[in-house]
């Protein structure tokens, strides 16, 4: 702030006195410039997620799921987890094979019979990922395995029988690393049918291609254009002389459209490109071929990435890990969804439109309410282009509104980013991930089969957060917002975020305060930003896991024992709470949202103290001030000020005032343990885990104070306080 000419003569304490005495908040409350209209229980959700069976019999009952229901979140979405380990899912155990030997493209039962505890994801033996960002520690690439009766093929879905266009709208791909950098001039590959009869060889001119896919070109080898492909080994010669490459691609634009083994009955045996294993290196003057590449059946193997793969899978495919999905009629049934309509995911990048209608047939036919369809997990993450996850949107949209012609579908669940979502450039040189699905949709007449736009939120390497990244996020939700409405999202499109927190992984940071003042900053900004509704995650209470530097973490509300009995709740439950239980009016009834800005900043620009305002049902307004100062307490006056009628109003009568900061909660990170010192039933006790403690574990501190035009309201260091009340004039 600018202070007058004179301060700098006077002594440090009358300084600090006037600058604390300045600092404010302003709420325009100006009818036409409020930022947003949300009802609290369909906009402030919580995702439930893949994890071990043995937590869901347990957190799906009572007492673990009264606790969690006590954090306030209202609608859920179920989150689909086997799209990220490259697997089909079968959401009943129950179905029919396509293959009457009993394998192939499994479909779901609809049948009302045994009720559903648990459902499986069963990976795929087709697989051409040696990783991919779900599955960076399982699974490998049957491309690089060195086993010739194995193989790689392309998603059936994404060629001509299936979508009416020439295989070339859709050419499929792989990519291989060498690791680095490499001299060679010769491709082999060992084609399976169906083969490529057109594809190009090619390698990238920049940076790494999956990850930095606008910093480098693909460059077609000068002999590596291949038009009259054949099944079995074929070698290509590129380049009469050996060049220094670490990235190759293989891009394929024509199918032989010949069987695979599993032969003619089904057309999807029959389309695509198929690949037993691929090698790289010199093809020398006597004509021996030198291999560079590792082939091996785990992930030491030369990596590879693929276009798509073939759903294609056997019962013996079932997948080892001991998390599930849970069951549709567990999960329903539970209580967890509080009666509210749920946010339903389809599987759709390994799986069949057949599979993904007769899920919603089935949930439809038992009487359980959908709010909307998320249409497959991750698609950015699992490396797939916008078009070809357009093109099976389409086509799982048109089976499903079979089912139901009022489904709200949408997607694609971003994985969480702060930036736009970029891909190699198309003809036209755009690279936008967003811009391109949207172009795909309009330019096939299907817009309307969008209903809304999803992505996830997890703003932070876990690594790496210093406390100063707090004063970050609303400018990144502010920015990434804006970034995919200039993508083209139509400007009614609802937003939502599936998944939000601060990483994709544990560590630490969830169990201090600085989770718990973020998220509050989180939720503000994104309905701020006029977002429409977004998901706290993960919902359930989870047992600790070990993040960087081997530090413990859960990514949660709770920790939690070896049984997953609640032990302690985390500083994001608190939170949780400060925002659907004070913030808000919990119910069904219309928020409105209006700008709040802060004068108190740090010299560096950085706002200290955010807030966000809402005119609630009950009349009452609402203030949810966040201190991102971590040793300071600020003293705030509130002021309302309302252009059209050129006024300035403020809390006046019975103020109810919510606190949460290091008064009320202070992880200590400590592997010894704490005795309880609770001797009677009104002291809580302090319950301990083997890796740290949380004393005082809240609650919140509420108060009430009688304010008027003068009052300040004094907030804590590193706290999120919400002040509520009426106005003067109201």
């Amino acid at each position: 702030m600018n202070l007058p000419r004179f301060l700098p003569s006077l002594s440090f304490a009358i300084v600090f006195s006037l600058t604390a005495f300045s600092q404010s908040v302003v709420v325009d409350i100006t009818a036409a410039h409020a930022t947003n209209h949300f009802v609290p229980n369909q906009t402030l959700g919580a995702g439930v997620d893949r994890i071990p069976a043995a937590a869901f019999d347990v957190d799906l009952i009572q007492p673990n799921l009264g606790r969690t229901l006590e954090s306030g979140w209202q609608p859920i979405t179920y989150r689909q987890n086997t799209e990220l380990a490259v697997e089909a899912w079968h959401w009943n155990p129950t179905g029919t094979w396509s293959d009457p030997a009993g394998k192939g493209y499994f479909t779901g039962s609809t049948n009302l019979g045994e009720p559903i505890r648990y459902s499986y994801g069963y990976g795929l033996p087709r697989r051409g990922f040696t990783r991919n960002d779900g599955t960076d520690n399982s699974g490998y690439s049957r491309l690089t395995d060195g086993d010739t009766n194995t193989f790689w093929k392309s998603n059936p879905y994404l060629t001509q029988h299936f979508t009416g266009e020439s295989d070339a709208t859709h050419p499929q791909w792989v990519v291989i690393d060498l690791a680095q950098v490499q001299q060679l001039n010769a491709i082999r590959i060992a084609w399976a049918e169906p083969y490529a009869t057109n594809y190009v060889i090619q390698y990238w001119t920049g940076e790494e291609p999956i990850r930095t896919q606008t910093k480098g070109v693909w460059q077609t080898f000068p002999q590596g254009i291949v038009k009259d492909g054949k099944v079995g080994v074929a070698t290509v010669v590129l380049n009469p002389t050996s060049v220094p490459v670490r990235y190759l691609r293989i891009l394929m634009t024509a199918s032989s459209n010949t069987c695979d083994a599993d032969g003619p009955s089904d057309p999807r045996n029959c389309v695509g490109y198929a690949i037993r294993e691929i090698y790289a290196g010199t093809v020398t003057q006597d004509g021996a071929f030198h291999d560079v590449m590792r082939h091996t059946p785990d992930q030491e193997q030369t990596t590879t990435y693929c276009s798509s793969v073939d759903p294609w899978h056997e019962p013996s495919n079932i997948g080892s890990t001991k998390q599930t999905q849970v069951g549709f009629d567990f999960f329903y049934t539970s209580g967890v969804t509080r009666g509210l309509p749920a946010m339903i995911p389809i599987a759709m990048l390994y799986d069949t439109p057949d599979n993904a209608a007769a899920e919603i047939a089935y949930i439809e036919k038992r009487g359980y309410p959908i709010s909307y369809v998320e249409m497959g997990e991750e698609a950015d993450g699992q490396y797939m282009l916008p078009e070809d996850y357009a093109e099976l949107y389409i086509q799982w949209a048109t089976a499903l509104h079979k089912v139901d012609p009022n489904l709200k579908l949408g997607g694609p669940s971003f994985q969480g980013v702060n930036k736009d979502i970029e891909v190699w450039p198309d003809a036209n040189g755009k690279v936008s991930w967003l811009g391109r699905f949207l172009d795909y949709l309009r330019a096939h007449g299907r817009m309307n089969d969008l209903a809304f736009f999803s992505f996830e939120h997890y703003p932070y390497d876990p690594c790496r957060i210093p406390w100063g990244s707090l004063y970050d996020e609303p400018e990144l939700m502010r920015h990434i917002m804006q970034t995919w409405r200039e993508d083209g999202l139509p400007p009614n499109l609802p937003i939502f975020t599936t998944e939000g927190n601060l990483s994709s992984a544990t560590s630490e940071t969830y169990m201090d305060l600085f989770s718990a003042v973020w998220l509050a900053d989180y939720v503000g900004s994104f309905l701020n930003e006029g977002g429409n509704a977004l998901y706290f995650f993960h919902y359930l209470p989870l047992q600790m896991e070990h993040g960087c530097n081997d530090s413990p973490g859960t990514f949660g509300l709770f920790t939690v024992d070896s049984k997953y009995q609640i032990q302690q709740e985390l500083g994001q439950f608190f939170t949780s709470q400060l925002i659907n239980l004070e913030w808000v009016q919990p119910g069904k009834s219309e928020h409105v949202m209006f700008p709040a800005e802060s004068d108190v900043e740090d010299g560096a620009g950085h706002s200290l103290v955010t807030a966000y305002a809402l005119k609630r049902p009950d009349g009452q307004w609402s203030v949810m001030l966040v201190n991102r100062d971590q040793e300071t307490p600020h003293s705030i006056k509130i002021s309302f000020d309302d252009d059209a009628t050129d006024s300035s109003k403020w809390f006046t009568g019975p103020v109810s005032i919510s606190t949460f900061g290091s008064g009320q909660y202070a992880w200590h990170p400590s592997k010894s343990r704490f005795m309880q010192h609770a001797e009677n039933s009104a002291e809580r006790p302090v319950v301990v885990t083997s890796e740290g403690n949380a004393d005082p574990d809240g609650p919140i501190l509420h108060n009430q104070i009688k304010a008027d035009m003068n009052t300040n309201f004094s907030i804590p260091a590193a706290s999120v306080v919400v002040i509520r009340g009426k106005i003067a004039g109201d």
